[in-house]
């Protein structure tokens, strides 16, 4: 991706920009976010039915599913070009990676159906700018001691994988910038298991995957240890907890370091910011103080949480300066209302970043 248009965007799900009132928005607004989010079916439910009910059950929440990524990216497309990121949410084929299951994806006509439903994506994304990324839920890791866990956790991440192919992404390094991002894993074995297991994981997976940063086992400076094998996605909100407070300004070496290990690619990084339930009063204009609130009696578990919306406005200039060299996936759980709030904050040209 030699697109260097700054990016920011949301998650998964979508939220209708509706109040609730006495006229019915409330049933508009969730008609809305029925017809925008992906939704899912238990294995326990298919269980309970017969072959044919299960397909048909299966094939009704896999089409929705599809449709519904359609009208994300279209309304995403629509956006100004600074909003144009969406990061997929991971339930698309429901159970697919699941042996009760895997019959029913095998239907001939069911994965052309899919195929052509998420082609479709793929070129509506591509077609209008959009950037495509997924996040595999926790236990998709690559750093394991339990058999089991490190296998599920490589099937998981080959699903994405074939999710981002069948999109028209499954060949060359990120193409288009699309990213499959996930977590170390566990702390024994940590990086060296990762580095362990990354070989197992098929060329197209790991020409998706990225790693993070978290707030407890692997901070940055451990992930950035990676950076010879797969891209480091710098989470600004993770590394102010796991360091006790610091923000890390676009000139910081790491930021270097970061970006080589992208080759070429425009890197991702992710920003929230802590609840605004915990920080009542708290000035937008000045940057949350990690001791200072540590003191005041609240817990790292407590400032980690993410808040509702980007409400500080101070952390948001520091992400208008980052996006000087990376795009941003805004992580904070109104989703799109958040996204588009710190987008009409930041607006205007992005400051180019300084020479190195």
């Amino acid at each position: 991706m030699t697109d260097e248009t700054p990016r920011l965007g949301f998650c998964c799900k979508f939220i209708p920009d509706e109040a609730p009132d006495r006229h019915g928005t409330q049933k508009a607004a969730k008609e809305a976010a029925l017809a925008m989010n992906v939704t899912s079916v238990t294995i326990a439910h298919l269980r309970r039915l017969d072959q044919a009910a299960a397909r048909a059950k299966l094939g009704a929440v896999v089409g929705h599913n599809l449709a519904a990524l359609r009208r994300q990216v279209a309304w995403v497309a629509a956006r100004p070009p600074l909003e144009r990121l969406l990061r997929l949410a991971s339930s698309i084929l429901p159970g697919y990676t699941h042996p009760e299951v895997r019959d029913l994806y095998a239907d001939a006509d069911f994965r052309r159906a899919i195929e052509a439903g998420l082609g479709a994506v793929g070129e509506a994304a591509r077609a209008g700018g959009v950037r495509l990324s997924m996040h595999p839920g926790p236990f998709c890791i690559l750093a394991s001691r339990n058999p089991a866990a490190l296998a599920n956790g490589i099937a998981e991440l080959e699903y994405h994988a074939e999710i981002m192919a069948m999109m028209g992404y499954g060949s060359g390094w990120h193409p288009h910038g699309a990213h499959v991002n996930i977590h170390v894993g566990a702390r024994d074995p940590g990086i060296a298991g990762f580095r362990e297991t990354l070989p197992r994981v098929s060329e197209a997976a790991r020409n998706l995957v990225t790693v993070e940063n978290d707030e407890g086992s692997f901070g940055i400076d451990d992930v950035l240890t990676l950076a010879d094998r797969v891209p480091v996605v710098l989470d600004l909100h993770h590394h102010w907890i796991h360091s006790g407070g610091e923000y890390i300004e676009p000139e910081d070496p790491r930021i270097a370091r970061i970006r080589e290990s992208w080759r070429g690619v425009r890197p991702v990084s992710h920003i929230s910011v802590s609840r605004e339930e915990f920080l009542p009063g708290h000035d937008p204009d000045r940057r949350p103080d990690f001791a200072a609130l540590r003191a005041s009696g609240l817990t790292g578990r407590d400032l980690a949480g993410h808040s509702d919306l980007m409400w500080n406005r101070a952390v948001n200039a520091l992400v208008a300066r980052h996006l000087a060299w990376s795009d941003f996936e805004i992580e904070a759980k109104l989703k799109n209302l958040a996204s588009t709030g710190i987008a009409r904050q930041i607006g205007g040209p992005v400051p180019a970043l300084a020479a190195e």
